[in-house]
């Protein structure tokens, strides 16, 4: 850490660099409590789709069951061919968006295969969806939570560290030139002082000068006499 120099430089220094902690403190708090609102929301959305796609699954299964053919619908009757994904901007940071997926079918015989196949891949379609959009959704919530992380450790280290750090500097650089003030004052009038003196010597000093040459003066008429 750099020595702090007790200047007027360096006091202009200082209450500017406070003026700008100051000034970005606010935004930054605003921006830690989006983060934290979005993170919220993107989470319960998460969770909702999620529960929706266990849910699913709990009825697939079901569902497939009563036909007693499970051996019949393959998972890789369903395939993802491509997903979708834009990109959004929350409190600056740049976020995936889930924008659908296109599926494929695996080839089946529709003359051997039950009549429930395509309803069974309609819903595996479905399932899929929903777990790709949870998958955005968490990497939402991921890369957002590293933006709060690191917008938390600056609104404290702003909070707890620059500006009190900053105020105590400028504290001490107002006392020690306000003590060098006092002092320069002290030292003019010591000064002044000492002048005054020696003016004051000088003066007494050539008004006997000027007396003993007037004795000298005299005494020489009177000898004269």
């Amino acid at each position: 850490m750099a020595k702090l120099k007790l200047t007027k430089n360096e006091l202009k220094a200082q209450k500017d660099a406070l003026k700008m902690f100051q000034r970005y403190l606010p935004t930054l708090t605003l921006k830690k409590q989006q983060l934290q609102s979005e993170i919220r929301t993107i989470d319960e959305k998460c969770k909702a789709v999620r529960a929706e796609k266990k849910a699913l699954e709990e009825d697939f299964e079901k569902w497939i069951s009563v036909f007693g053919e499970r051996e019949v619908f393959k998972p890789e009757m369903v395939t993802v061919r491509n997903i979708k994904r834009g990109w959004s901007n929350i409190a600056g940071v740049k976020i995936p968006v889930y924008e659908g997926a296109d599926f494929g079918r695996g080839d089946y015989d529709l003359y051997s295969t039950p009549l429930w196949i395509d309803m069974a891949a309609d819903r595996m379609e479905r399932e899929l969806e929903l777990d790709l959009e949870a998958e955005v959704l968490e990497e939402q919530v991921r890369l957002l939570t590293q933006e709060l992380r690191t917008t938390s450790q600056r609104v404290n280290l702003f909070e707890k560290v620059k500006i009190p750090e900053t105020k105590a500097n400028i504290k001490k650089i107002g006392i020690f030139l306000g003590d060098e003030q006092v002092a320069a004052v002290v030292r003019s009038k010591i000064s002044k002082k000492k002048l005054q003196s020696a003016v004051d010597a000088a003066n007494e000093s050539a008004a006997e000068h000027e007396a003993s040459r007037t004795r000298t003066v005299r005494a020489k008429k009177e000898a004269k006499k």
